[in-house]
């Protein structure tokens, strides 16, 4: 087992969700307090060279390599990328043959697994056997959102309310220009950044927003009477909750790299914008 840097998160009265919701249909409201217990974290996202690590010492193979293939980005893929299937409510991811967590974009791409960069393509299932390996745990909504405010209290953003832009703010690695045809890459990064990238927030973790998303310990779920919002999350049933939006991540389609902001992914699958860092008791 290879320790990370990790940094300490004080406990106390901490704020979850929002009064501002965005995206109501996500159970961002209301603005509400949970009691933490002091842990630490991760200063990063779980690297692909921490990975490989787990991988070498355990021989641990990931649901995606098991599976034979997961979801990439179309935009990420090379030009002479053979014939993959579309996903049918958003044709920009496509099921790409090989892809896993070594060759992010499918069979010999393993160049395109840097180091530095967040680990890809694992599933929460995996990221919980990493977790017990590395001796941590995801964390819950609650640790995750202390950890982001950074001791700001009731902010929209790990550095504040300032909102991102696609001129001249660029705090995180989201996307800049028009979805999903045209990224800009202002903030300097298409596709994920190194996960030791841009400025540490108030506790000291990077890229709490933006980059890619991090699983949490707890199943995604919205409480509400509303038949639209059951009509949105139909089929959900055993979804885990995701937190911090991704490279993917623009105002003007998926306003998630706010701090409330939370989404759904199945326990099984994998993706190039999903990775996740640890926790761990005081």
């Amino acid at each position: 087992m290879v320790k990370s840097d990790r940094v300490a998160i004080p406990g106390g009265q901490s704020l979850v969700g929002t009064d501002r919701p965005e995206l109501p249909v996500d159970g961002e409201a209301p603005l509400r307090q949970r009691k933490i217990k002091p842990f630490s974290m991760d200063v990063t996202t779980v690297t692909n060279a921490r990975f490989q690590r787990f991988v070498e010492e355990t021989g641990f193979v990931t649901e995606a390599e098991r599976l034979g293939n997961s979801f990439v980005f179309e935009h990420l893929l090379p030009r002479d990328v053979p014939p993959s299937q579309a996903v049918a409510a958003v044709p920009w991811w496509r099921v790409i043959e090989g892809a896993n967590w070594a060759e992010p974009l499918g069979p010999g791409s393993s160049d395109a697994c840097l180091d530095d960069h967040p680990v890809v393509h694992v599933s929460w299932n995996d990221a919980q056997v990493f977790a017990k390996w590395a001796g941590g745990r995801l964390p819950t909504e609650a640790e995750w959102e202390h950890a982001a405010r950074g001791r700001q209290g009731d902010v929209r953003f790990p550095w504040g309310d300032e909102e991102p832009n696609d001129t001249d703010f660029f705090p995180c690695n989201i996307w800049q220009g028009r979805i999903p045809d045209l990224d800009l890459g202002r903030d300097g990064y298409a596709g994920t950044a190194p996960a030791r990238s841009f400025v540490p927030n108030g506790y000291g973790p990077y890229n709490m927003v933006g980059n890619v998303w991090e699983y949490t310990s707890q199943p995604f779920k919205v409480k509400s009477l509303k038949k639209a919002v059951q009509r949105a999350h139909a089929g959900k049933a055993g979804y885990k909750l995701g937190k911090g939006g991704s490279f993917l991540c623009h105002a003007s389609y998926c306003y998630r790299y706010r701090i409330a902001a939370r989404t759904g992914t199945s326990a099984d699958s994998s993706t190039s914008h999903q990775g996740f860092r640890l926790v761990y008791d005081a």
